[in-house]
């Protein structure tokens, strides 16, 4: 591969700050209010000098989708080949509270009016894909249930992945089960009800094994 010139080194860095910009001003206002204006001034240009590296405002959050989930995917490809579905769940619990604006922003309420490219589904489904290899391998005398027939007629989402219809509904229900604690724990949900979040994602780990039949 050849090496980068000055130039596409120098605009690799601006970009970046960029992002790294945005990423702040999206915990403080949130994306609704996301101005590359604002963005501009902050990294020392004029708004329209920015538009040479991010033609629009989607193009900016396309971008910031992006390294989000690839984060997550690489942290889950990880967890995934070296243990099962505790430690994938407990890596994804990791990486949303080393940044919950990161996480809210990809899990959280739609952007409105934004559609996100097909490349940044593409790289969402590599995430959905380690959870079904993992379940697969978890795989136990689990209970069978009438949802399992259902998804298998719904398949399209698994990638191609020759699982069972079982393995679709397990990992499809770790993965509702899962965002659904964090997403209420990190939109502060559970504020002041004197639980401890980590004790209440555990014990929904537990359950999902012994519905599983994984032990």
């Amino acid at each position: 591969m050849a090496a980068k010139t000055s130039r596409e080194r120098y605009r690799a860095q601006v970009r970046a700050e960029i992002k790294r910009y945005a990423w702040e001003q999206l915990g403080t206002t949130g994306v609704s209010a996301l101005s590359l204006n604002a963005i501009a001034k902050h990294v020392g240009m004029s708004g329209p000098a920015l538009y040479r590296y991010f033609p629009s405002r989607d193009d900016l959050i396309t971008d910031l989708v992006r390294d989000a989930y690839r984060s997550l995917a690489d942290v889950v490809r990880v967890a995934a080949g070296s243990g099962g579905v505790a430690e994938v769940a407990c890596a994804i619990r990791e990486w949303a509270l080393a940044d919950p604006q990161r996480y809210l922003f990809v899990y959280g309420t739609p952007i409105p009016g934004y559609r996100a490219p097909g490349d940044t589904t593409e790289i969402s489904n590599e995430i959905m894909a380690e959870l079904l290899r993992v379940h697969a391998a978890a795989l136990g005398d689990g209970r069978v249930t009438a949802f399992d027939g259902h998804v298998g007629g719904h398949r399209e989402w698994a990638g191609g992945l020759p699982v069972s219809s079982a393995v679709l509904r397990r990992a499809l229900t770790f993965w509702t089960r899962i965002h659904g604690v964090l997403s209420l724990e990190l939109a502060g949900h559970f504020a002041g009800m004197g639980f401890d979040p980590a004790v209440l994602f555990a014990a929904e780990l537990d359950v999902l094994s012994t519905e599983d039949g994984s032990r």
